[in-house]
């Protein structure tokens, strides 16, 4: 109080802290920050984003970095509201900086390398409408649509589809409630034995698309000859699973140490962080 700062930088996270301990993206976005705090004697608060509200914590931290749109969408309004300094990591809030990758660019570019005219194609995305399951989104609204990272994807493989003549209808689009294998699993095996079959999956995660092609091969489909598949983060069991996975890499420790870096110098500007389309050989 003497001082009127705390050295302690909430981390709030999109969900339950099972989530970054699980998740190597996250994990890997978490080095690259706590390396920034730790070099400016900052010390690491992690909060869920499930969690009731804000208020609990505002008090004991000198600022916030917020890792992807809490579940909890109540979080993103006190957020906004905030006094302290606040930095969105994978989503934007008006008024506050941001760092991001141009994920419409990203999933058009790696779509486009991907799919061929009169290709049937599923598209296996995260969190897109409001639902607990995995399921297909029909005709669902689309949650948060100015905001997610996901919607953003999801353009960019429409628009791609679309230069080749492609229509995808929201039959051929599952939402997938967390990025895990266990809720990726029911998605990959509906749209594999779907009929007609795809040819082409365009996965919003690579933990989503390893389990696709774990299923595939499960039931004989053979990848890229009869199914090509991407994902979208660039972890390292992508680029080592045989067949290579074709994926997005991002700069995940760059993110992190962007945003704190952000957070820490006072900075007003948004910053979009580079990536690399990787041609493995799924597809």
């Amino acid at each position: 109080m003497r001082k009127g700062h705390s050295n302690i930088i909430g981390i709030v996270l999109s969900d339950n802290i099972d989530y970054i301990i699980s998740d190597p993206v996250a994990s890997t976005f978490m080095k690259g920050a706590t390396e920034v705090l730790r070099e400016h004697k900052k010390h690491t608060l992690l909060y869920s984003g499930d969690s009731e509200n804000i208020g609990d914590i505002a008090d004991f931290v000198d600022g916030f970095i917020c890792y992807g749109a809490p579940i909890n969408q109540a979080l993103v309004s006190e957020l906004a509201n905030q006094l302290k300094p606040v930095v969105t990591v994978d989503f934007d809030i008006e008024n506050i900086p941001s760092i991001n990758v141009d994920n419409e660019t990203a999933c058009f570019e790696i779509a486009k390398s991907t799919l061929k005219e009169s290709d049937q194609v599923a598209i296996l995305g995260l969190r897109l409408i409001d639902s607990k399951s995995t399921c297909r989104i029909y005709d669902s609204p689309l949650l948060d649509f100015e905001h997610s990272i996901s919607h953003r994807r999801l353009d960019g493989y429409i628009a791609a589809a679309k230069t080749v003549g492609i229509s995808i209808e929201g039959d051929q689009i599952w939402t997938i409630a967390k990025n895990t294998s266990k809720y990726a699993s029911q998605a990959a095996n509906e749209a594999l034995t779907s009929i007609p079959r795809p040819d082409v999956i365009l996965c919003m995660s690579d933990l989503i698309a390893l389990e696709v092609l774990k299923l595939a091969k499960d039931k004989g489909i053979k990848v890229p000859e009869e199914l090509r598949i991407t994902g979208f983060d660039g972890i390292d069991e992508a680029l080592r699973t045989r067949p290579s996975l074709t994926t997005i890499c991002q700069a995940n420790a760059e993110k992190g140490k962007a945003a704190a870096e952000t957070l820490l110098l006072g900075l007003t500007t948004s910053r979009l962080v580079s990536y690399e389309m990787k041609i493995g050989e799924s597809t």
